[in-house]
């Protein structure tokens, strides 16, 4: 008779500290795992719906003395932000510990542009007031406590009109600005580089390409977005659309991609080389969508609407997977993604800057390794599962305010009328008399050259 013994070393299973792990040898046999799918799926279900009971994506709320029209990160510093008011007065915020470090005084009227030069030492800032201003931007100093002291500008550059917009050059000392034309401005000299006019009363955005950053798009006021090119001082290109563009964002992952914030509140993305169809639209506020920032990584996109909500989207998803909201925000006329591509910024005409987390159920802190291999779990049971309808809908529900889920409930309505009528239009009409136009050339109205 052969008997084999079990040769067990206690060494292996014996614990050197009381707050070590056991350990669990597991028999990775299917056939004694029967329900090892069922099982996963309802871990799924839960790791799901713990994503939304953890879902609390409001950080912070940095505080003005009037609404907030614009705000700028600084490219060097991730705890730094600029942002500009209705009264005239620029702040730079520390993030970290949300406290004021500067405030900026000079202008005398709505500061409707700011943009911090590319090594993070300066900053442009333009006004209705017909001036444009560069100031210094001090370094966030290690003690605590509130820093709040008052700077002058350094140089003051002025203007034949108002300004409704800047952007500063990703590679060199110059900066755009958008008025009753497009002025180009060196820092070392008083009047305009260059400038480009083309068919609009007033611009309304200008923004640099940050992968090729000679060519830079503006959007005016006669429904037209408009691409340039620095070296060549020439237009390239114009679209006009059948509403006016309040904002635009270049992907800085793609250098040929940009998103363009509508009136009719939808964002559509294009690529400069084909204009004649969006590459997608992205729907879901009910009001016209008043900015718009690229994440650092180009896969998402925050917006803000006139409709109170902020929403984030992924850089070809046709609706948002983010909307954030509180009672008390109201207009949303600023957004920007951090510089870790982590948090989001949006300022509103209820005077207060407010810092978001961009992904809404992530775990702050320092993260052990097993917490972290324990999200990473979840995640992937999620996106494996992510098909199946309960977990699709738990996963896609938003709460939302009652005014906004109206309007979203009307324009749905309002919607699947006009698809009725033109489906009747085209089972009663004479064949080939009703031409169908796709939602991504719809909006389009002409291409110029």
């Amino acid at each position: 008779m052969k008997v084999k013994a079990i040769n067990r070393n206690e060494e292996e299973y014996t614990r050197e500290r009381s707050q070590d792990l056991r350990k669990v040898h597991k028999n990775l046999d299917p056939s004694l795992h029967p329900f090892e799918k069922a099982v996963e799926y309802i871990r799924a279900l839960n790791a799901a719906k713990l994503d939304r009971v953890f879902a609390k994506p409001f950080l912070a709320s940095l505080p003005h003395d009037d609404g907030i029209t614009c705000l700028s990160r600084n490219p060097r510093r991730l705890n730094s932000l600029l942002a500009g008011c209705a009264d005239g007065e620029l702040r730079i915020w520390d993030i970290a510990a949300q406290r004021p470090l500067r405030k900026l005084l000079g202008h005398t009227a709505e500061v409707k542009g700011v943009s911090i030069t590319q090594d993070g030492d300066a900053c442009v800032s333009c006004s209705t007031d017909c001036t444009v201003k560069l100031w210094k931007v001090p370094f966030a100093p290690g003690q605590a406590g509130p820093l709040l002291q008052s700077e002058r500008p350094v140089f003051e550059f002025r203007g034949k009109g108002a300004f409704r917009g800047i952007d500063h050059h990703w590679g060199r000392n110059s900066f755009a600005t958008a008025g009753p034309q497009v002025d180009i401005w060196d820092h070392e000299r008083s009047e305009p580089v260059n400038s480009f006019t083309w068919g609009a009363d007033s611009i309304m955005s200008v923004r640099f390409n940050p992968a090729e950053a000679d060519v830079m798009a503006t959007a005016g006021s006669d429904r037209g977005i408009a691409l340039y090119d620095l070296r060549t001082s020439t237009p390239i290109r114009k679209l006009i659309m059948q509403t006016k563009t309040n904002s635009i964002a270049w992907n800085p992952m793609e250098a040929f991609n940009f998103t363009a914030a509508n009136e009719d509140c939808c964002l559509y993305t294009y690529d400069m080389r084909k204009l004649q169809s969006a590459t997608c639209v992205h729907k879901d506020f009910v009001s016209a969508v008043m900015d718009v920032d690229y994440s650092p990584t180009g896969r998402e996109f925050v917006a803000g609407s006139y409709d109170r909500s902020v929403r984030i989207f992924s850089h070809n998803g046709g609706h948002s997977k983010e909307v954030y909201h509180t009672k008390r925000m109201q207009r949303v006329f600023a957004v920007r993604f951090s510089g870790d591509g982590s948090y989001v910024f949006s300022g509103s005409d209820d005077m207060n800057v407010r810092v978001w987390k961009a992904q809404s159920s992530v775990q702050m802190g320092t993260l052990l390794p097993r917490e972290r291999q324990r999200h990473e779990y979840q995640q992937a049971l999620v996106e494996r599962y992510k098909h199946l309808p309960d977990v699709k809908r738990i996963s896609r529900h938003r709460h939302l305010p009652t005014p906004i889920y109206k309007a979203a409930k009307l324009r749905r309505t309002m919607t699947e009328a006009g698809n009725k009528k033109q489906s009747n239009r085209i089972a009663h009409g004479a064949p080939g008399s009703v031409k169908i136009k796709s939602a991504r050339k719809k909006k389009v109205v002409a291409e110029m050259e």
